[in-house]
């Protein structure tokens, strides 16, 4: 797991008496012994665990504090039994003629440090100040306990060998709902797991923000935070507490417990710390930009091992085989909007800077022109200028189909934009004839259209492709759009990455609106516009649309006019593509991880390894070879966090070499 940057992390309440060390040390034992089963490298428990945090003044008896520090050498001597990986353990520390609420880590026998709690709540019921000492108030930087000398303090973090991602910080309870916590500095200093045993009691409403502000703190920081508070075995004279138990990666909750269970309970997760770390990378203003020196704190790291652990075959996390489309129905209709917003905002901009000029679009009856075609109409609106200044033009040439064709003509007429047809045949054979190319191998001298036809459909023994025919046919619609107007742009991020387009043809426009919207998402797009802007026929043209092979059409059609060509059988599933692109430009994941991930993911088509395998070699390979072609794109706008602008998010040489992404893509297959 380690390998592709995964460590897996666990939040455990075990059950609790108040003041019973003996029974609570028992149940500490208990679940740490799950985890353990669990696979955990990580586990937090709640702030105060061993002794329970409900004890009030018994905390200031020796014989209770006695009793924590003795469990406590009792764990430390589980630890080197078992392997419960790094635990943080709660309890209340003597320093000096001070009571700390602290946490322990420790793992296999070694007390690795000691961390106290910064900000003691003393307001509404809470009362700590009336038993410990807050961190500021320490004078030591080491400390004696159970019979072991550990660092001491809040300038710790815990760092895995041979794992540089896997950082951890921690904090205790109050720390987390200040407005400066200290999770914000460890992350600052390189933490990556953040670590919070708590014991905040139960309220209306208090569960939401509890977890609103362990997913914001996530994200803020770019971490994994991991949240471990008391269950309800706490005494309940004024007060319940129920064991919420969540960890957050980045603003996202990989998982959450149940509260008020009287069990123990554990909840487990699989980070990715390698991610985290890759943000960090790309995000410089992280670390501050200089911004704010005075912030700025020094740590101590202290080294543990993950190296070797043993995990269950799963990996315990979600792995979204659709990351640029929303599970949930809502949020997929709320993203839709806002990015059809997004892109009627950007095109509106654009074409009022220029005096809002007639435009051109070619309309093809696929899924991306359909989608800029009805972006530009909504512009027109807004704009006040007549939808007859759209000038569509949809260009048969040899590979149209009646379908396409069809739905193009009656797309244009719902919309009321001016519609044009340009039969671009006869112009392709005079190109083709002017440079003295053959299509597949035919002499087309002075051959009609039709004569033409004739001889392909003839000439049963045809190649199956000819690049400089369907290049010819894409460059002179291209052609045509230009002399027409202001040419709006219809090509996908898909296309764009794969380089599934011809230079200085459909990858040239002069605004284009798709620039940043994936193919898995276009479809829900116009699938959104049919259900949500249009009704009766124009609604069923969308829908027909929707479910059409997708195809540039550039190669003959068969004798009875259906076409030839599929553009996920040449380039590949646009569903895998689409993840290998998030996973590689969003995250900088390596092709062996992004197989990883990919395996574990649940596509709508169930993939082999060995199909897997063979279509993320044709995304990288055809990532690297066409950088060329983005290196000139038209403007167009950002509308999600992954975007190829080479003014923006994606500089890359056009000649930068692919060898070691191809060597890595093979190395699971000689392990």
């Amino acid at each position: 797991m380690s390998r592709f940057g995964f460590l897996r992390v666990a939040a455990a309440t075990p059950r609790v008496r108040p003041a019973d060390v003996a029974f609570n040390l028992e149940q500490t034992l208990a679940v740490l012994g799950q985890t353990e089963a669990a696979g955990a490298d990580v586990v937090v428990l709640p702030e105060l665990g061993l002794t329970g945090y409900t004890c009030h003044d018994l905390f200031h008896q020796t014989t209770l504090l006695d009793a924590a520090e003795a469990a406590l050498v009792k764990l430390l001597e589980a630890s080197t039994r078992s392997d419960f990986g790094l635990v943080a353990v709660g309890l209340p520390v003597r320093s000096g003629s001070r009571l700390i609420n602290a946490m322990a880590v420790l793992k296999d026998g070694k007390l690795l440090g000691v961390v106290p709690k910064s900000y003691l709540p003393t307001y509404n019921e809470f009362y700590e100040a009336r038993y410990f000492a807050p961190a500021s108030a320490a004078v030591v930087t080491t400390i004696l306990l159970s019979g072991q000398t550990a660092p001491f303090g809040t300038d710790l973090l815990f760092a895995a060998d041979g794992f540089s991602a896997a950082v951890i910080g921690v904090e205790i309870c109050e720390d987390l709902w200040m407005p400066l916590p200290p999770s914000s500095f460890q992350a600052t200093a390189g933490a990556i797991i953040l670590l919070n045993a708590s014991a905040g009691n139960e309220l209306i409403g208090k569960a939401e923000y509890r977890r609103q502000l362990v997913v914001t703190q996530s994200a803020r920081c770019a971490a994994a935070y991991v949240y471990a508070s008391a269950g309800v075995g706490e005494s309940t004279t004024d007060l319940v507490f129920g064991g919420q138990n969540l960890i957050a990666e980045n603003g996202v909750v990989l998982a959450e417990s149940k509260r008020f269970q009287r069990d123990n309970q554990f909840i487990v997760a699989d980070v990715d710390a390698e991610k985290l770390e890759r943000e960090r990378f790309r995000i410089h203003s992280f670390h501050g930009n200089g911004a704010y020196p005075e912030c700025r704190k020094a740590f101590r790291i202290i080294p543990f091992s993950v190296l070797g652990r043993n995990h269950t075959g799963t990996l315990l996390r979600h792995v979204e085989a659709h990351p640029f489309v929303p599970n949930d129905a809502a949020t997929l209709q709320d993203r839709c909007e806002e990015i059809f917003h997004t892109q009627t905002a950007a095109l509106a901009k654009r074409l009022e800077h220029i005096g809002k000029p007639s435009v051109a679009i070619g309309v093809s009856g696929g899924l991306d022109s359909t989608l800029a075609l009805l972006v530009t109409a909504k512009v027109f609106d807004l704009l006040g200028v007549p939808r007859e200044n759209i000038l569509g033009f949809t260009m048969p040439g040899y590979g149209t189909t009646n379908r396409t064709f069809g739905n193009a003509l009656q797309l244009m007429a719902h919309l009321g934009t001016t519609s044009r047809t340009a039969d671009i045949r006869s112009a392709s054979l005079a190109m083709l004839n002017s440079i003295g190319h053959k299509p597949f191998g035919i002499a087309i001298g002075d051959l009609s259209v039709e004569a033409f036809v004739e001889a392909l459909l003839a000439n049963s023994n045809r190649p199956s492709s000819d690049l400089t025919f369907e290049n010819v046919q894409a460059r002179v619609r291209t052609s045509i759009l230009m002399n027409a107007g202001f040419t709006i742009g219809t090509g996908d991020l898909s296309e764009t990455a794969l380089g599934w387009c011809t230079y200085n043809a459909d990858h040239m426009s002069m605004y284009n609106p798709n620039s940043g919207i994936p193919k898995t998402l276009v479809k829900f797009l116009v699938r959104w516009a049919a259900e949500h802007e249009f009704d009766g026929e124009e609604r069923k043209t969308l829908i027909d649309i929707t479910e059409t092979e997708i195809s540039p059409e550039l190669l003959p059609t068969t004798g009875d006019g259906r076409t030839t060509q599929s553009t996920q059988s040449v380039v590949g599933p646009y569903e895998l593509h689409d993840f290998f692109l998030y996973h590689t430009v969003r995250f900088g994941a390596s092709p062996a991880k992004i197989l990883f991930l990919a395996s574990r993911a649940k596509f709508d088509e169930p993939f082999t390894p060995a199909e897997i395998h063979r279509w993320l070699e044709v995304f990288v390979r055809r990532f690297f070879n066409n950088q060329f072609k983005r290196s000139a794109l038209p403007d167009g706008p950002k509308v999600g966090s992954v975007s190829l602008s080479p003014r923006g998010d994606w500089r890359m040489p056009s000649d930068a070499v692919v060898s070691a992404w191809l060597a890595d893509l093979e190395e699971p297959r000689t392990k």
